[in-house]
C-alpha cells in the first residue's frame, strides 16, 4: 500500500492543486494537521477519491466546520487530535506536534508515527519504529519568517520506504521533484 503524507498546508491551494496529479496512484493520504480553512478540506476531497486520514492542527481554528465538511464525503475520517489506526498491518500514530509524535513514538507501540507542525521535513528511521514529519505542503516557515521548501512523501508499508518530494514553482507553473531522496 502506497500512501501519501501531508501536513500544514495553511490554505495553499496552489501547492495542494499541484499534486493532485501526481498522488492519485497512491491508496490512502494521511494528513498531520494545519489544512486551515474548511474549503481546503472540500478541495482534498473532491481531488483525492481514495481514504483520507486526518488529524486537527494548531491552525485549525474552525473546528465545527471542518466536521462538517469531512462527514460530508465518506471517504474522510476526521479522528481530532489523534489517530490511531491499522493500515495495511502497519500500526500508525498521528498528532501535529512533534514533541507529542516523538514521545510516542519512543514507547515502541506503533510502527509508524507521523506530524508536522514545524514546517521541517524529517525522516527518522529506528530500529523500533519510523517517524515521519513530511513537512509544510504551504511552502513557508514560520519560525524563520522565510520560504523553505514545500514537501510531502509517500509510504510503501510493503518495502517500508519513504520517498520525499517537492512542490517546485517554475516558470512554466508547478511541477513535482524528488527532495533529498
Amino acid at each position: 500500500m502506497k500512501i501519501t503524507i501531508l501536513s500544514d498546508i495553511h490554505d495553499n491551494v496552489w501547492n495542494l492543486n499541484a499534486l493532485f496529479d501526481f498522488i492519485k496512484h497512491t491508496d490512502a493520504l494521511i494528513f498531520c494537521g494545519d489544512i486551515c480553512a474548511p474549503f481546503m478540506l472540500s478541495i482534498l476531497a473532491k481531488n483525492y477519491s481514495n481514504p483520507i486520514h486526518m488529524v486537527f492542527g494548531n491552525n485549525d481554528g474552525d473546528r465545527f466546520n471542518l466536521l462538517g465538511k469531512a462527514i460530508q464525503h465518506p471517504h474522510v475520517k476526521l479522528y481530532g487530535e489523534v489517530m490511531s489506526a491499522e493500515l495495511d498491518g502497519k500500526l500508525f500514530y498521528v498528532n501535529h506536534y512533534p514533541e507529542i509524535a516523538l514521545e510516542v513514538a519512543r514507547s515502541g507501540e506503533f510502527d509508524v508515527i507521523c506530524y508536522g507542525h514545524d514546517h521541517d521535513h524529517a525522516i527518522l528511521q529506528h530500529e523500533d519504529y519510523l517517524a515521519i514529519n513530511p513537512g509544510t505542503v504551504m511552502g513557508f516557515a514560520p519560525r524563520k519568517l522565510a520560504a523553505c521548501p514545500a514537501t510531502f512523501v509517500i509510504y510503501d508499508t510493503v518495502s517500508n520506504r519513504v520517498e520525499s518530494f517537492e512542490i517546485i514553482t517554475g516558470p512554466n507553473g508547478k511541477s513535482i521533484a524528488p527532495f533529498g531522496n
